[in-house]
């Protein structure tokens, strides 16, 4: 089964730490893809650019709305994801546990992927 684990974070925060210790922890990040990689786990991963660079998309009286920055106005945003193979969610939960950005403080939402074919849905 599929997993998708959200990594969310404070913007501000974040941006505070010391370009090396950011540094340390994508490479350690990396060095989990990797791990991930050689179990047959890993599917994809990416950070994403700063949740103030972004673009929120509405539709409001049939027409799109855009406004620049996050969705929501939370302390922590969403900074990037892993999406990973694992048999079940004790599994995907003990893959989760290890990620190197929850020693920075960042959080975790661990996700099933729906299967939307068939009987599924």
């Amino acid at each position: 089964m599929r997993y998708l684990l959200l990594i969310y974070a404070d913007e501000a925060e974040m941006r505070t730490k010391p370009l090396e210790a950011a540094m340390e922890c994508v490479r350690a990040a990396q060095g989990y893809d990797e791990e991930l990689k050689a179990k047959g786990h890993f599917i994809a991963s990416h950070g994403l650019e700063w949740p103030s660079e972004a673009t929120t998309l509405r539709l409001k009286s049939g027409r799109i709305v855009s406004t620049d920055g996050p969705f929501s106005e939370t302390k922590e945003q969403l900074l990037g994801f892993l999406l990973i193979e694992a048999e079940g969610k004790d599994e995907a939960f003990a893959l989760a546990a290890r990620l190197p950005m929850l020693a920075t403080g960042s959080t975790v939402e661990l996700r099933a992927i729906e299967d939307l074919t068939g009987d599924a849905f």
